[in-house]
């Protein structure tokens, strides 16, 4: 690492501090339990689209934490974020992590359970 290329600086994508997802509306309106299924039908499947399942466990963590601890693990993670909403990072080996909103917040047009 001896150059200023492959060291952490402050303008390092690493260290992009994330924030909360812009508000979104699902296609059709959906109750906690549907979104709480779609979540964890994500989540089970997820290491099945590549890179390693302690990333995708440390994303898991990071988007159900409140931001400042979803920052520390996402940073202690080696997680390097393109969207700062978490959509889109990559790992340190270079694979990519894409998260639907759908596990980032709720819709706009949740409605409540029977």
């Amino acid at each position: 690492m001896g150059c200023t290329g492959s060291s952490r600086a402050k303008g390092d994508e690493s260290s992009k501090k994330i924030r909360r997802p812009k508000p979104w509306k699902h296609s059709q309106a959906l109750t906690r339990t549907q979104l709480k299924q779609m979540r964890d039908e994500f989540w089970d499947t997820a290491p099945h689209y590549g890179g390693q399942k302690e990333i995708w466990d440390a994303l898991r963590a990071a988007t159900e934490a409140d931001l400042t601890l979803a920052q520390a693990i996402v940073d202690s993670a080696g997680v390097i974020v393109q969207s700062a909403d978490l959509t889109t990072c990559y790992d340190e080996r270079g694979a990519k992590y894409e998260l639907p909103k759908y596990v980032l917040s709720e819709p706009t047009n949740l409605i409540r359970d029977n």
